[in-house]
């Protein structure tokens, strides 16, 4: 009976603390679908729950501005970035990892993110007007994707880990070359960890803000967390239809992760294994 009562204690526990965790997430969302069904003024008495919901801020949204182009250009460019960022990075991580060629690429890597983005502005500015990819979507996948191969490339070095060095060597021992055995052997092996990689880093760029609202000034690239600042003006901020916009944003990012869970969860447990 004393086990019994302490397995209903533990699994009551359990319960609690999952509840918790999905209160934390979740709140913020609940807080954005109650936020985007209130009028100006009761946004501004700070009422969780408005007694009069109405529609106004979703109508009035996407007539205030296209937020339906600024969605498709975040994820087109947040998408293009990260199969860069994998393109460039998966070689590399092999080459490290099993040739043992270029030890130094991961403390360089990770030192070039030691310092914040800010410092960087500047001398990226000046390179992205001279080469001529300023306010370009082009230039913006190449600036996401390069800037997220120190995180991808400490995300895929575990999975690459983990495929056994004897596979690599058998293959050369039958002939094959080192291009042919990371793609014929390692890339079919590393498909949980890319998709797992690709992901995080199609976040990551799909939600940076401070490059974008320099490097992206024309309407025909500028992405969703430059079009948020849109809603704020010198003295008032539409929150009702910022809150809009977030939602509307947050729903693509959702149906892919959604989609891809299954992957992402096997990949990201593989690469937590050594």
């Amino acid at each position: 009976m004393a086990a019994k009562s302490v397995s209903i204690f533990r699994r009551s526990i359990s319960a609690a603390g999952l509840f918790l965790v999905l209160l934390f997430f979740l709140l913020p969302i609940a807080y954005l679908g109650a936020l985007s069904f209130k009028t100006r003024d009761e946004v501004l008495m700070g009422q969780f729950f408005t007694a009069h919901p109405t529609l106004d801020n979703w109508l009035k949204t996407f007539e205030f501005i296209d937020l339906t182009a600024f969605i498709w250009h975040s994820l087109l460019i947040a998408g293009a970035s990260a199969l860069l960022t994998l393109v460039i990075t998966a070689p590399a991580v092999y080459a490290v990892a099993k040739l043992g060629r270029g030890g130094f690429v991961g403390q360089l890597t990770l030192a070039s993110y030691v310092a914040p983005p800010v410092v960087s502005l500047l001398p990226l500015f000046f390179l992205m007007r001279i080469t001529g990819l300023l306010n370009t979507v082009p230039g913006m996948i190449i600036l996401y994707g390069v800037m997220n191969i120190p995180v991808a490339y400490w995300l895929l070095r575990g999975f690459v880990k983990q495929i056994p060095v004897e596979l690599d060597e058998a293959a050369w021992t039958d002939g094959a070359g080192y291009i042919k055995t990371f793609v014929q052997i390692n890339l079919p092996l590393l498909a949980p960890g890319l998709v797992a990689t690709g992901l995080i880093t199609l976040i990551l760029a799909y939600n940076e803000f401070l490059f974008a609202s320099v490097f992206a000034q024309d309407n025909a690239v500028r992405g969703l967390t430059v079009a948020l600042s849109i809603f704020q003006g010198d003295r008032i901020v539409n929150f009702g239809q910022m809150a809009v916009a977030s939602l509307a944003g947050m729903l693509p990012v959702f149906i892919i992760a959604y989609a891809f869970q299954g992957r992402l969860i096997e990949g990201m447990t593989a690469g937590s294994i050594r």
